[in-house]
């Protein structure tokens, strides 16, 4: 995929088109994960973590030419007319800071317990030691945005807990992104309620993205699954995350999924404020209600059946996450192709059409004769100075 053929010139609206078709791709797999059909969903769900893998191997290969110049600018057409551009479509997590409330191993050596199901059927506990000192034994959060494959899932995992509290995690991107996909990969079962949130100020407010419980109601305060219209597209909702994928261990968020207004993003400042995102956070609230009744707990503390230690079960109580993908890409308003460090160390946008700022969203001094504007595919909106 890297080798030379890969390099040579394409013209711009074939490499725009790559890549819109790219993201089109992720994001019918992404729907069908969620289909009921169970042989389908193994399918689409090995093809994703396959993407996944090749967005990742992708995103370490060209690390190392980011600051290079391309070789045509896709800001402009050959003649010189700017047009439309954007960075490429990439897993934005990749690489990035994750930080855990809640390790375990951190204060010394603990057990955690699983049930799997072997090659004859027969369900068998197994329980590791988590010690973060021990680079074999540790689980940190790092291990949630690097390089895994299918058949090399490293997993993130919390302290074993007997009484339910909040863990959270809270990935930060450097600086504003408009995603596509929110997907997380379990290694245990799903949780059985969780919030998502996003900041677009780099962690200083934050705003909830999605909902999942098999009682929103209680659990969030809010409706289940309720319909979304041009009036609250733009407003979390909440569904049963067990329904969306039953008996598998993948939740996808596809942000623009269902909103009615998607159609016309272009021209919808709504939604884009809707996917933009310099942080995201992901808060657990309830272990799964099926992984509690198949260890002998539950989600009260004095729900514990009278044969069961304390330590028995705060064994079998945690979550476990392989992997933390964001689909997305660099905001740039439509005036640059990439984003690179700039002389200060700062991730900003590579802005043309004589714009600027971290997400090219002013013109540069002395180009004011029009107002600034978001570049559509129909103007490139490029700013004008005498």
């Amino acid at each position: 995929m890297f080798g030379r053929a890969a390099r040579k010139k394409v013209h711009v609206p074939d490499l725009f088109k790559a890549t819109i078709l790219e993201e089109k791709l992720v994001m019918f797999l992404i729907s069908c994960v969620s289909s009921l059909k169970r042989a389908l969903k193994k399918k689409c769900l090995m093809l994703l973590a396959v993407l996944f893998s090749l967005h990742a191997a992708q995103a370490a290969y060209f690390s190392q030419f980011s600051m290079r110049e391309p070789d045509h600018d896709p800001c402009y057409e050959s003649t010189g007319r700017p047009v439309r551009c954007v960075p490429e479509f990439i897993n934005a997590a990749f690489g990035k800071p994750v930080i855990a409330s809640d390790t375990c191993g951190m204060n010394g050596p603990s057990r955690f317990c699983t049930i799997k199901e072997g090659a004859d059927g027969i369900m068998r506990e197994r329980c590791e030691v988590c010690d973060a000192s021990v680079l074999g034994q540790s689980h940190p959060a790092s291990l949630l945005t690097d390089l895994n494959s299918p058949g090399n899932m490293t997993c993130w995992v919390s302290e074993p807990s007997l009484i339910p509290h909040n863990v959270s995690l809270t990935l930060s991107l450097g600086k504003k992104f408009e995603l596509t996909y929110i997907s997380m990969y379990f290694c245990s079962r799903l949780p059985d309620s969780m919030a998502l949130y996003k900041s677009t100020d780099h962690g200083k407010t934050w705003i909830p993205f999605q909902y999942y419980s098999s009682d929103c109601k209680n659990m969030f305060g809010k409706a289940t699954d309720v319909a979304i219209t041009k009036h609250n597209e733009q407003e979390a909702v909440c569904t049963n995350a067990h329904n969306i994928a039953p008996g598998g261990n993948r939740i996808a968020f596809p942000f623009l999924e269902n909103r009615p207004s998607a159609l016309l993003f272009e021209t919808s400042p709504v939604l884009q404020d809707w996917v933009t995102a310099t942080d995201i956070r992901i808060v657990f609230t309830r272990l799964s209600a099926d992984q509690t009744s198949l260890f002998g707990a539950s989600n009260d503390v004095n729900d514990m059946p009278s044969n069961a230690t304390e330590e028995n079960l705060k064994q079998r109580y945690f979550y476990a996450m392989g992997e933390l993908a964001v689909g997305g890409r660099c905001k740039c308003n439509g005036h640059a192709s990439r984003c690179i460090f700039d002389k200060m160390g700062r991730f900003t946008c590579d802005c043309k059409h004589n714009t600027a700022g971290t997400e090219c969203e002013t013109c540069k001094p002395f180009h004011f004769d029009r107002p600034w504007g978001r570049a559509t595919s129909h103007n490139a909106n490029a700013c004008v100075g005498r």
